[in-house]
């Protein structure tokens, strides 16, 4: 499997995804729900790629783990609590819909979701 030409699929489906639910919510939602698909899907997009980076960088081509295992966790446990003090002054200050961006974390998921059963259809026919 070439992971990194998958990675680069997530990415490209991703502003993809969250560029159609963006003018999606423009039109057909109001403004502070279209917001918060927006804020949602940056910030969702932003703690993927970090997320990538880190364990591509943690680990070498043959698989081994070359970096400190505390030092993954701790990013992980810092990116955790930044995107959820950003969810809770975008949520408290009133200034994003929380289901608007709910919609917009979903962003990733979706495009995992939409590679995983093209995979499946390819492989099928």
């Amino acid at each position: 499997m070439n992971w990194e030409k998958i990675i680069e699929d997530i990415r490209t489906q991703n502003w993809i995804i969250l560029g159609i639910m963006g003018v999606a919510g423009f039109f057909f939602m109001s403004s502070i729900f279209t917001l918060g698909v927006i804020m949602g899907g940056l910030m969702i997009i932003a703690n993927f790629n970090v997320l990538q980076r880190t364990v591509s960088r943690s680990f070498s081509r043959s698989g081994s783990l070359e970096g400190n295992k505390m030092t993954i966790i701790a990013k992980y446990y810092f990116r955790l609590a930044i995107t959820g003090i950003i969810i809770y002054i975008l949520i408290t200050r009133g200034w994003v819909n929380p289901i608007g961006l709910a919609v917009g974390l979903s962003t990733v998921l979706i495009s995992i979701m939409g590679i995983g059963i093209r995979a499946v259809l390819k492989t099928s026919s």
